[in-house]
């Protein structure tokens, strides 16, 4: 099996969940006392979080691809940026790495693809729901993709980093987050991604009457079979 390395610490809440799945899926494909050989850079996400807000996307870029290099260094034989919204400088990490970079939007297309879907609403950050880096790289995997209005949007977005980002989960929100998703069902999405890392510790299959597709496992388990395929 080739090691896996992890871009990650946006937030380390999340994270923590790619090293709980990524290994839960080498055991099932493996068997026994079986785990996934990794290595994981874990950044400083308010650093990251000022960058964001402030626009400061190159600075930001520029940070991760100091963190693929050093995942490459140590041995990553393939890499995951385990957030969605730092797609936006995946260019950026792929560019200074050898090793391939597993993208997260492409990960999650190919499930929702694979479950005979095509039309399906996006739940993330801001980021992530409003600008072309993640809704394009999904429409070009062949996805249909609707975003909830101004004002859905912003709850999202609010709960993800005043929230679940720091490890408080509540249900107010839960019951919140089911109403957008009930808005975009009544649009018409046949199913839900959930679009940012953080949104799995909140909802989940039972929280939504479409199927969901919870991009941080989607993300680890391909990396694990990726890293199984020779």
């Amino acid at each position: 099996m080739r090691t896996i390395g992890l871009i990650g610490g946006m937030s380390w809440e999340s994270t923590a969940e790619y090293y709980r799945i990524l290994n839960e899926r080498t055991r099932e494909r493996l068997g026994g006392l079986h785990s996934a050989p990794c290595v994981l850079y874990s950044v400083d996400f308010a650093e990251i979080e000022r960058l964001q807000v402030q626009g400061r996307w190159a600075e930001a870029g520029e940070l991760l691809a100091a963190a693929a290099r050093s995942l490459e260094a140590a041995g990553a034989d393939l890499l995951l940026i385990c957030t969605n919204t730092m797609h936006k400088v995946a260019d950026s990490v792929e560019a200074a790495v050898s090793v391939p970079l597993l993208h997260l939007a492409d990960a999650t297309a190919a499930a929702v693809r694979a479950a005979g879907l095509r039309r399906v609403g996006l739940l993330g950050t801001a980021f992530t729901m409003e600008q072309d880096f993640y809704r394009g790289r999904l429409a070009a995997g062949g996805l249909d993709v609707r975003v909830p209005d101004s004002e859905g949007r912003a709850l999202v977005h609010r709960v993800i980093y005043e929230e679940l980002c720091l490890g408080v989960v509540r249900d107010a929100s839960r019951a919140a987050y089911r109403r957008v998703v009930e808005g975009l069902v009544a649009e018409g999405a046949e199913g839900v991604i959930l679009g940012c890392t953080e949104i799995e510790l909140l909802i989940g299959p039972e929280d939504s009457p479409v199927p969901v597709f919870p991009t941080a496992r989607l993300h680890a388990e391909a990396a694990v079979d990726a890293a199984l395929t020779q």
